[in-house]
């Protein structure tokens, strides 16, 4: 019964959210709405869980000092210090348990919690995209790498994409006279992001959904059970 009851209980919610994409009147749309509330809901008790988890996994490492465990201390304090200065004076328009902190806000010039939202995690978030360039060029070159086909394509594409977007593409090829204009390296780069590009794209976006699609009726049929705690 334990096992049976999740299964029903998917196979019947994925095949009411099917039917109401194909019948969007009552009493279909009520039964998705309380199904969306339900989901935010149960979505809030999976962040508290998923909280209990983050400090239990993060006070062991500590604990066994592991290798690293001074960035989990961090890590730690920080989700705490965020945590209290929400509770204590709230978020933009939401008081909390202190109300708004009026004098905070007269040094700070907002509540703590923006504050160190706006001048620490901002900042650092910033930090980590863009120590991220520099594995992005090195995936990059490693990709343009000429071993066949395929790489010489890509390289030629990339070259012409990267020159085209920048005032130098436009130089090399300024000189060509307008009957062709579409050999331009800013038009050919346009034209490659347009057309090529965008059905590449859409290639992959329409594999996901079939893929979405499959795992989804997997789930339905109770074929995938995974989220029951094991595949039998």
């Amino acid at each position: 019964m334990k096992r049976n009851l999740p299964l029903f209980f998917a196979f019947f919610c994925g095949l009411l959210v099917i039917v109401s994409e194909f019948i969007p009147h009552r009493p279909f749309s009520m039964m998705i709405d309380t199904l969306q509330e339900w989901f935010m809901i149960i979505s809030g008790f999976a962040i508290i869980l998923g909280q209990i988890s983050l400090f239990q996994s993060n006070i062991n490492k500590i604990k066994q000092k592991d290798s690293g465990w001074m960035f989990y201390l961090a890590g730690l304090l920080s989700f705490i210090l965020m945590l209290l200065v929400g509770l204590f004076w709230g978020t933009q328009e939401t008081g909390g348990l202190f109300g708004h902190g009026v004098s905070l806000q007269a040094n700070l010039g907002m509540k703590p919690f923006d504050y160190l939202f706006e001048f620490a995690y901002m900042p650092l978030s910033s930090t980590m995209f863009s120590l991220l360039a520099f594995f992005i060029a090195s995936a990059a070159y490693r990709a343009f790498i000429i071993r066949s086909f395929e790489s010489n394509l890509l390289m030629l594409t990339a070259v012409i994409v990267i020159l085209g977007r920048t005032s130098f593409g436009s130089m090399l090829t300024g000189w060509l006279p307008e009957s062709v204009r579409f050999w331009h390296l800013p038009n050919l780069s346009d034209f490659i992001m347009e057309y090529p590009n965008s059905a590449a794209q859409r290639a992959i976006m329409i594999s996901a959904a079939l893929g979405i699609i499959g795992s989804s009726l997997r789930i339905i049929l109770g074929i995938e059970r995974s989220y029951l705690g094991s595949d039998k």
